[in-house]
């Protein structure tokens, strides 16, 4: 049991101290990291306690409401708002890139948790499959979410635009990666090219996130 869950929640630890790394200028506590995490993880929960419940009473009757509601909406919906609810308004989320990690953090927390569940009743063989697709994906769609909320924090004129970003885009990332999966037979070919698509995307979100901290940084410097 011990190695199941460690093999479980070594991707998400690997990704997230990847994106935690990546932060050019000041790095996050720690601890605000591993609470994000954490609570990341609880939220598979009433996750999946929702998506069942929608399962039972019959709401899952097309393919369009399993791909764009029960899996993409309720996830995405509830990493976002339990990143706004916990870290947004922190002291510590001080710049851009903040964004990133948090986000990527809560994510990742979800993904590790799920990920754990699942290998629990499928087995360990499926584990490589599950870090390569699954796992990498949730981290990409927290990075995505993560950059729009470093924005809305430091954008307060445009806020309102970026908070909606922060969830509709990795919403609809989420969206299209349910659609590849459940409507391809061959899928493996269609989601190599969309991941290597994510992962290009959440590097250049890092790359912009760095470049605007540091634009603002020798701003301040020279003024």
């Amino acid at each position: 049991m011990i190695s199941l869950i460690a093999v479980g929640i070594a991707p998400s630890l690997a990704l997230l101290c990847f994106f935690y790394l990546k932060d050019d200028f000041e790095q996050e506590p720690v601890y605000m990291v591993i609470r994000s995490f954490f609570f990341g993880a609880l939220l598979v929960f009433p996750i999946l306690f929702v998506q069942y419940a929608l399962q039972e009473e019959g709401y899952v009757h097309s393919l369009f409401i399993e791909v764009f509601i029960q899996t993409a909406f309720i996830e995405e919906f509830l990493k976002w708002f339990i990143v706004l609810l916990i870290v947004y308004h922190h002291i510590d989320f001080n710049k851009r890139y903040d964004g990133i990690v948090y986000a990527t953090a809560v994510s990742l927390g979800f993904a590790s948790a799920e990920n754990v569940l699942y290998l629990f009743v499928n087995g360990l063989e499926t584990a490589f499959l599950r870090a390569l697709f699954p796992v990498s994906s949730h981290a990409l769609f927290g990075v995505v979410m993560g950059y729009y909320l470093g924005k809305a924090k430091f954008n307060p004129n445009r806020k309102v635009l970026y908070f909606s970003l922060a969830f509709v885009f990795p919403y609809m990332l989420h969206s299209l990666y349910n659609l590849i999966l459940l409507t391809q037979n061959q899928w493996v070919y269609f989601l190599i090219p969309f991941m290597v698509f994510l992962w290009f995307l959440g590097l250049w979100k890092v790359k912009k996130a760095n470049k605007k901290h540091e634009t603002s940084f020798k701003n301040r410097v020279a003024s």
